[in-house]
């Protein structure tokens, strides 16, 4: 028998949905804005009347044409979670199959800075001198960008309260649901030190409060994270990492890409069980889970020849056996 469902029932259903959610400590902001989607997109299909689930997933998810794999895969999956959800008070609801989104992964291939490029972008932040960004401070966030695989956003909201320079340690609060702690190397304690020094200076210059966020501006304001991802933009483009104009070429994003590339390569250089070392580092970048950090696995031809080279010597080890 087909589920049915009104808009309204959907709309509560949500609302419990994301309540259950958030009571686990997942903000599900996004799935938030998709759910209002879904619900508003049945009201205006079906009005008020009883609308078949199935047809109304299915209808939903087709609705417009062109749109990337990946953006259609992320939103059906928040609607199926919703769905999975109601079976908890309808046993025999629908639950649409994964076959309905057939793609799941996305066909992007990240751009990963060589460590030459790592060098080059953190002379060329070094010696940066804007309006509100200055080079002690834009230095001071690409090192910390490169040096713990950060995401943007959660490196340009860290407050002073999250810097223990003395223990070698960041605190990234919650994001997508969780927070971590993390240990840095002794050279960049010595860097973070720098940098505070000048950022004490530029707030006596600047004659205002202190924001108490890690990094400020050069009028003593918090660095906010669109102006803190255009000034690495206009860094790329200036390098010729990224075209002049629009989206295509490295991202501020990549800092994150090369330090997860960078640490297996060198792990697997080292001759480290790669895989037995996943999960601390899926751990260190705040993954949900070890796969979405697998996929850095494949993302640079070294580590493919070092795997190749390492196969090779243990079937030749195996060969030479008696």
């Amino acid at each position: 028998m087909s589920t049915k469902v009104t808009a309204a029932t959907l709309a509560c259903d949500a609302t419990q949905f994301l309540a259950f959610k958030r009571a686990m400590g997942m903000g599900y902001w996004r799935a938030e804005f998709v759910l209002n989607s879904f619900v508003r997109f049945v009201r205006d299909q079906y009005g008020e009347r009883a609308a078949p689930l199935e047809e109304a997933v299915t209808r939903w998810a087709a609705r417009l044409e062109g749109r990337k794999a990946i953006t259609v895969g992320n939103e059906f999956g928040v609607v199926r979670q919703l769905c999975l959800f109601r079976r908890r008070t309808d046993v025999h609801g629908f639950v649409p199959d994964h076959a309905l989104a057939p793609v799941k992964e996305s066909v992007f291939v990240p751009y990963i800075f060589s460590r030459e490029e790592v060098l080059i972008l953190i002379n060329a932040a070094t010696r940066h001198e804007g309006r509100s960004m200055w080079g002690a401070m834009l230095r001071a966030l690409t090192l910390v960008l490169y040096c713990t695989g950060m995401r943007l956003g959660e490196a340009a909201r860290l407050r002073l309260c999250d810097v223990d320079l003395r223990r070698a340690v960041l605190t990234v609060q919650p994001s997508k649901g969780r927070s971590r702690i993390l240990a840095i190397r002794d050279d960049l304690v010595t860097e973070l030190r720098k940098y505070l020094r000048h950022r004490d200076e530029v707030l006596a210059a600047s004659g205002g409060g202190d924001p108490m966020t890690l990094f400020i501006r050069r009028n003593g304001s918090a660095l906010t994270l669109r102006a803190a991802s255009e000034a690495l933009r206009c860094l790329l483009r200036e390098l010729g990492l990224k075209p002049p104009r629009g989206r295509l070429g490295a991202r501020p994003y990549e800092f994150r890409h090369a330090f997860a590339v960078h640490r297996l390569t060198a792990w697997a250089v080292e001759g480290v069980d790669v895989h037995a070392k996943l999960p601390w580092l899926s751990a260190y970048l705040g993954h949900q889970n070890v796969l979405g950090t697998e996929v850095y696995l494949k993302a640079t031809p070294q580590l493919l020849e070092l795997a190749t080279q390492r196969f090779e010597q243990h079937a030749h080890g195996k060969r030479r056996l008696p």
